[in-house]
């Protein structure tokens, strides 16, 4: 499997990673290793998760009892800032909830460290100078290596680097957010724009667009087992009369070209800057 630098740092990362959202919900823990070593053998070596994924933690979970020795083979992500209880409390970027975030999941991986810990969500009542501070202090305990960030605007991603570069602290070295074929207008153009700038590596989520860049989908062929078929939110989302006419569209320029959609959706944001991984 190719490998990439993730933005401006030395962080080395497999070209396509290992989106882990699955784990402990849709995936019981058996399926889930049989996922993990597939991608183990292929050569996948970064691992994408986050606290809340699997019913608030079942992901992580998942990942630590797997793992087990090969941990140090994989660069490990995952994310804090979203809800981890019913009652919203457990949420947020401040320094006491960040502090606690990260132990908790340590704990679930199993692991001493975390190579790229994520803000998720940006926090309206935390400055960030408060929150990369924090995460600063992480980085010197060793308990993180490397910072990134999701789902945050332009704007805000960089007004967090000029405060990183001002204050000396850890910065982010990349940003994860949706792109894909059928969903473009997340990332460009002023998200792209930034991170170009700042030389930031892109993360990008959905790919496939829930599957439906795979080619299993059609009009009137709609897999039993797919995400689309089964989730109604995912369906609500992807499955609109533009998008069939995209996708309708790129197949048969991908067919004109002997190439599968599959393919095609890979090798064009493969070739997007800055795109470093897809997930």
């Amino acid at each position: 499997m190719e490998e990439r630098n993730l933005g401006p740092s030395g962080l080395r990362v497999s070209k396509v990673g290992l989106g882990c959202n699955n784990f402990g919900g849709r995936l019981d823990l058996e399926a889930s290793r049989k996922v993990i070593h597939k991608a183990l053998d292929a050569g996948i070596t970064l691992f994408d998760t986050a606290d809340m994924y699997g019913n608030r933690g079942g992901s992580e979970t998942i990942i630590g009892e797997v793992l087990g020795a090969r941990r140090k083979d994989i660069v490990l992500a995952t994310k804090f800032g979203w809800e981890m209880d019913d009652a919203g409390r457990m949420k947020g970027a401040s320094r006491r909830y960040i502090i606690s975030a990260v132990e908790a999941s340590l704990k679930r991986l199993k692991t001493d460290w975390i190579d790229l810990y994520q803000y998720h969500k940006v926090d309206p009542l935390t400055p960030i100078d408060e929150t990369l501070a924090t995460l600063d202090d992480l980085v010197h305990q060793g308990k993180v290596r490397y910072i990134g960030c999701s789902n945050m605007p332009a704007w805000q991603v960089a007004k967090s680097q000029e405060i990183s570069r001002a204050r000396g602290l850890a910065s982010f070295i990349s940003c994860q957010d949706e792109y894909s074929l059928v969903v473009r207008n997340v990332v460009e153009p002023q998200l792209a724009a930034a991170m170009t700038h700042y030389g930031l590596g892109l993360l990008p989520f959905f790919p496939l667009a829930s599957g439906l860049l795979t080619g299993k989908y059609a009009r009137n062929r709609m897999p039993a087992d797919g995400r689309l078929s089964q989730a109604q939110r995912w369906a609500d989302k992807y499955l609109s009369e533009s998008n069939w006419t995209k996708v309708e569209k790129l197949e048969a320029f991908a067919r004109a070209r002997g190439h599968s959609l599959l393919e095609l959706a890979f090798s064009w944001l493969a070739s997007k800057a800055p795109v470093t991984s897809v997930i």
